[in-house]
């Protein structure tokens, strides 16, 4: 990811909160295999434990996520991580690399730019987007028949549950809010059958990086007028645009006025 000084985001902190609200993330992964492709992406939502917030520890957090054991790509994992004979919980040899995505991007166009446009015309079409990518080892849990791998899917499938049920849909069971469902709402049988046609994967998050590419390079009459024009595009994704637009321009605005 290409980090340009104006839209990347320093705080360890502020780039684990961004994993946390936007859980869906896109793994990827380079495995030397004859018989799967050496590149291969699966989207899968994490569970993220928070480890550290320094810079310079050597792991920040775990990320802990599932998927089906049929998927291609679940299949090379395995294949790598037996090919020497390895035990049933093992770590990939090669780093991974997730890479998480907020759901607020759109085109900027130029005419947005009410002040640069009319003076220079030397502005160009852009995308708006905030982004964190991170990259470390891989722990791939596979054997059905595995205590280490059952008890490592139970808890992940139960945190997630209550991640996504709590967090994402509000369903806290107070108020008028509706009790969230939990796995053990389902028939423990039924769980068990699920649990075997599922891989948990673990990744140390050794290094860590993001941006919010929101405006913020240009100037304060310029980021005005994308404020504007994404407010009267009158949609939610033009609307939260804009909010970040004018977040992101303030903070470099505080950050420029503690120089002086």
């Amino acid at each position: 990811m290409y980090l340009r000084a104006a839209h990347v985001e320093p705080s360890i902190d502020a780039l684990l909160q961004f994993i946390e609200a936007n859980p869906l993330g896109l793994l990827t992964t380079a495995i030397p295999s004859s018989s799967y492709p050496l590149i291969q992406s699966s989207h899968i939502p994490w569970v993220l434990d928070v480890i550290s917030s320094d810079s310079n520890a050597p792991v920040k957090g775990r990320l802990r996520g599932h998927m089906a054991k049929q998927n291609p790509h679940s299949k090379a994992l395995i294949e790598s991580v037996t090919a020497s004979g390895s035990p049933s919980t093992s770590q990939l040899q090669q780093d991974v690399l997730v890479l998480f995505t907020s759901p607020y991007n759109h085109y900027v166009t130029p005419k947005f730019y009410t002040e640069t446009k009319p003076s220079t015309a030397k502005v160009v079409p852009t995308w708006n987007y905030a982004a964190v990518q991170v990259y470390g080892k891989a722990t791939i849990y596979y054997e059905s028949s595995s205590s280490t791998t059952s008890e490592y899917l139970s808890q992940q499938v139960h945190d997630l549950s209550q991640l996504c049920e709590t967090s994402i849909m509000g369903y806290t069971g107070q108020g008028d809010q509706p009790e969230p469902w939990k796995v053990t709402d389902a028939p423990e049988r039924y769980i068990d059958i699920m649990k075997k046609n599922i891989i948990g994967i673990e990744v140390t998050i050794e290094s860590i990086g993001g941006k919010f590419k929101m405006s913020q390079e240009m100037g304060k009459g310029d980021r005005e007028g994308v404020i504007e024009g994404f407010t009267k595009l009158g949609s939610d994704v033009g609307k939260n645009i804009a909010c970040l637009v004018k977040e992101r321009g303030e903070m470099k605005d505080a950050a420029a006025a503690n120089k002086l």
